[in-house]
């Protein structure tokens, strides 16, 4: 079935991290983006084995070719959205920049995906996800109580403060584009989505129910029955136990509900957490497993990347899916009627530049192959 986004066409000029994954989830929702490459690829691309390029086709275009922007141009003319994640200012020098390209088609929505943003005091400083995260005051409320922050992978910055805010921005500058006739800029930092997707801890702050000591409030593992606990084969299972009927069949199946003291007795925090470790470290995780199956406990193990494939809920559900031997989430989320399917697999710089071209309208490919503007993979 073709996915929700059957028609949108995006030219994306291809990056690494929050860009890609962008890219591939309008992808995966049925848009057809046009992957422009570097000729010899860069980055941190994978090629054939990297997950986030999949679902499109690449064309290696050299930008740094006279004719290099006037082939970008010549796509963006029939595109409905652009995204970029180079650093401000370098989309222009390159000759593709918003003004360039919203010239060539007022209607384009035009994503820019950075760290920091278009403006302010760092926009033109390099960084990551670790710092981005870092000035937002999330980094600082991740880690156990007494501890350092811990990093959460790049899934925070890049992935949920970066790419999911520039896949909305984009498609909501799409739907308004569809009634005004009018494109525009959509300025995706990570910096702005980190804070967004802290809206929660400022409320709780604002309440006063929020500490700035790390490991001390409801959702950081500062809450006994809301964090992880080791088992005896050295393996550990998650407690979610927030809401009171949900704590009592925690410590039910545990067998300690006649020990455990009251769930909300901060007092009384530290031996609940002593309690609850003796007992998880009694049993291994497949035994606990076992003991909370088809409860409402909140209680799951904690699996690996390579575990998780064979969960049974996972794999009803072929969350996770493998093709040509690349194992990878499948498209998300999911739709009654218009449906989300995997498409091209992973490929490298310039793999379809040939038949990208032709598709895309251009009658001129073996001139610009010959001229070295565009590469073949």
């Amino acid at each position: 079935m073709a996915g929700p986004l059957q028609g949108l066409k995006v030219v994306e000029i291809a990056g690494i991290g929050p860009g890609p994954f962008a890219a591939m989830l309008l992808a995966d929702l049925g848009a057809e983006v046009l992957r422009v490459d570097r000729p010899g690829g860069g980055g941190l691309s994978l090629g054939e084995r990297d997950v986030l390029n999949r679902g499109r086709r690449s064309v290696a275009v050299d930008l740094k070719h006279p004719g290099g922007a006037e082939v970008v141009l010549r796509l963006v003319e029939q595109a409905d959205v652009l995204i970029e994640g180079y650093r401000p200012g370098v989309a222009e020098r390159l000759g593709i920049g918003p003004e360039a390209c919203l010239e060539r088609n007022p209607r384009l929505v035009y994503g820019r995906m950075t760290g920091w943003g278009q403006d302010g005091p760092l926009a033109a400083r390099a960084g990551h996800d670790i710092a981005y995260i870092a000035i937002t005051g999330t980094l600082h409320a991740i880690g156990r109580a007494g501890g350092p922050p811990q990093v959460p992978l790049n899934l925070v910055g890049d992935f949920g403060g970066g790419a999911m805010y520039l896949v909305t921005g984009v498609l909501a500058a799409v739907w308004e584009a569809a009634r005004s006739g009018r494109g525009q800029v959509v300025d995706a930092a990570i910096v702005d989505g980190t804070a967004h997707l802290s809206a929660i801890m400022h409320g709780f702050s604002s309440l006063g129910l929020w500490r700035e000591e790390r490991g001390t409030n409801l959702l950081d593992t500062g809450a006994p029955f809301y964090d992880v606990y080791e088992t005896a084969d050295g393996e550990y299972m998650a407690v979610g136990a927030i809401e009171p009927q949900f704590f009592a069949e925690l410590v039910e199946r545990l067998g300690i509900a006649h020990l455990v003291p009251d769930q909300n007795d901060r007092e009384r925090w530290p031996q609940l957490r002593e309690m609850l470790a003796d007992v998880f470290s009694t049993r291994t995780r497949a035994e606990w497993t076992a003991v909370f199956e088809g409860s409402d406990a909140c209680v799951a193990p904690v699996l690996s990347v390579k575990e998780a494939v064979a969960h049974p809920h996972l794999a009803a559900r072929g969350t996770l899916v493998e093709r040509d031997g690349l194992r990878q989430p499948a498209p998300a989320p999911r739709f009654s009627r218009t449906g989300a399917e995997l498409g091209l697999g992973p490929c490298g710089a310039g793999a379809h530049t040939r038949e990208a071209l032709v598709g895309w309208g251009f009658g001129d490919v073996e001139e610009l192959v010959r001229e070295g503007v565009v590469v073949e993979g």
